[in-house]
């Protein structure tokens, strides 16, 4: 008598892997909420900010330099910003987009 395996849908595959993924956060960084998972979201997101900046900037055809030229601030601080090492004020942010690249920024609170 043959025995049939079960198919996994996609959907199934992705609950799974995204279990999996928060066990292994929870693991490495600890449960939500805590310092350590805190400093790390607020890294990822850093990080993420940098990669909007970069790929807006890129869009436009301008140097980090030229960017910084526009919002007052240093080729420098640019760097840091699009590499994620920079704690951005939400004020910069609007600089940069909305003076330097000429875009409309808006906040979502979810």
């Amino acid at each position: 008598m043959a025995t049939t395996k079960k198919k996994t849908t996609p959907a199934k595959k992705a609950v799974k892997s995204a279990a999996s993924s928060a066990k292994t956060m929870d693991r490495k960084y600890g449960k939500l909420g805590s310092l350590k998972r805190t400093k790390y979201e607020i890294k990822t997101k850093s990080y993420a900010i940098g990669e909007v900046v970069k790929k807006e900037r890129l869009k436009a055809s301008m140097s980090q330099e030229q960017l910084a030229e526009k919002t007052g601030t240093k080729k420098s601080f640019i760097s840091r910003i699009e590499n994620g090492y920079s704690d951005v004020r939400l004020s910069t942010l609007y600089k940069i987009f909305e003076h330097g690249l000429g875009k409309k920024i808006s906040l979502r609170i979810q």
